[in-house]
């Protein structure tokens, strides 16, 4: 059974840090890219960042500069470091994972954290 637990949501102050963090199962995560995606009241999901196997990594233009994606595969789990973070922010974080397919991918999701940023 795959599972995505994310961890580390809370509450903070504008301009300050939260990390979160993804424990996947050992049976999919070094075979996948894995990402970070969030979605506020009222809005579609977005991505974040993304980390390809190998490590190559991508980020929304909100966020570049502020977040940082990283895996270690050793403890099958994805980190989303986030600084000065923004009442835009605000929103529930997902963890996916995308595994390798017959035919393309197929996409895992966490339940989801919530990180609220007060201004």
């Amino acid at each position: 059974q795959v599972q995505l637990v994310e961890s580390g949501g809370g509450l903070v102050q504008a301009g300050g840090s939260l990390r979160l963090s993804c424990a996947a199962s050992e049976s999919i995560f070094s075979r996948s890219d894995m990402g970070w995606y969030r979605q506020a009241p009222g809005k579609q999901r977005e991505l974040v960042a993304t980390i390809t196997q190998p490590g190559k990594t991508n980020y929304a233009d909100s966020v570049k500069g502020r977040f940082t994606i990283s895996r270690d595969n050793a403890k099958n789990t994805v980190y989303l470091q986030m600084m000065s973070l923004k009442p835009e922010d605000t929103a529930v974080y997902y963890c996916n994972a995308k595994v390798p397919a017959v035919y393309g991918s197929r996409d895992y999701w966490g339940q989801g954290t919530q990180v609220t940023v007060s201004s």
